[in-house]
């Protein structure tokens, strides 16, 4: 797969928004001056091939993540879904005000669509919330939402006054992490939650069971293609693998055109067992 490709297929989101299925991610990048360029370059051909969506996060590379999507998107920005997200102990209601416009001034862009609190910390949600609804209405940013949040936290969030604007909770899931297919999944899809997977290969280090075999020789394609394609079999999931090299992005594109069948999705159950009781999330 090479070339130009269409836009990916958009997942439905609570206020009327959408997002593509399949995305970029950056985590990692920013950190090696000396990668910078291969990583640019990464992140257009991923756009190139349609999958238009780049997440960050002002965490990675110190920001310096940020400022390897500013190269990316320069002179495109009106085709990326960009996604970033504030730190926990930046997360009070001045400081999130603050970290957005460092985001944007990083990233060369006066919005961001998707804005999330990266996790949990020592700052009330409520506040968070307000916070990111001032910059919504400021038109800093599109919508909002949270990151590593399990069912307990999700639905305290989902109390506060602002809390049934959150379109989004970013999560840890693959093959090898999958404690959310008990409950929480279907909690946030009954609310109109997208789940973004993040580490759906799980960094790399995901084992290539003979389920995960099987099914990729019965589709002509890799594991990993599986493995990502497998993220994307709910509606409600947006996948958001990192990759640098020209391969691997192919093969993490390919895995939008992937239908996993019954047998297919058996087959990954029997080596990757879902769970059966609640777990809890999991974070990397």
């Amino acid at each position: 797969m090479s070339g130009t490709k269409g836009a990916v297929r958009r997942v439905a989101m609570r206020e009327g928004a959408a997002m593509p299925a399949l995305g970029l991610g950056t985590w990692e990048m920013g950190v090696d001056a000396t990668a910078k360029a291969d990583e640019v370059a990464a992140l257009k051909y991923g756009l190139d091939l349609g999958m238009d969506l780049i997440d960050t996060a002002e965490m990675y590379a110190s920001g310096g993540a940020e400022e390897v999507v500013r190269e990316a998107i320069k002179g495109r920005r009106d085709e990326v879904f960009l996604v970033s997200k504030v730190l926990p102990e930046n997360a009070s209601f001045e400081g999130t005000l603050n970290a957005c416009e460092k985001s944007l001034k990083r990233l060369g862009t006066d919005r961001l669509d998707l804005y999330l609190l990266h996790w949990i910390g020592k700052h009330p949600v409520a506040e968070t919330l307000e916070a990111l609804d001032r910059l919504r209405r400021d038109g800093k940013i599109v919508q909002y939402g949270v990151s590593n949040f399990d069912l307990d936290a999700l639905r305290e969030a989902e109390d506060t006054p602002l809390g049934r604007r959150m379109v989004t909770n970013q999560l840890l899931y693959n093959l090898a992490h999958r404690t959310i297919d008990f409950e929480l999944m279907d909690w946030c899809w009954a609310r109109g939650i997208s789940i973004m997977a993040y580490s759906p290969l799980n960094q790399a280090k995901l084992e290539s069971k003979a389920g995960l075999k099987e099914v990729a020789k019965r589709h002509g394609v890799t594991p990993e293609t599986i493995a990502i394609a497998w993220t994307l079999r709910h509606p409600a999931l947006v996948s958001i693998p990192k990759a640098v090299k020209r391969e691997h992005i192919d093969t993490n594109r390919q895995a939008i055109e992937i239908n996993l069948s019954g047998d297919d999705l058996a087959a990954l159950d029997r080596d990757y067992p879902p769970p059966t009781e609640e777990g809890g999330i999991e974070m990397v």
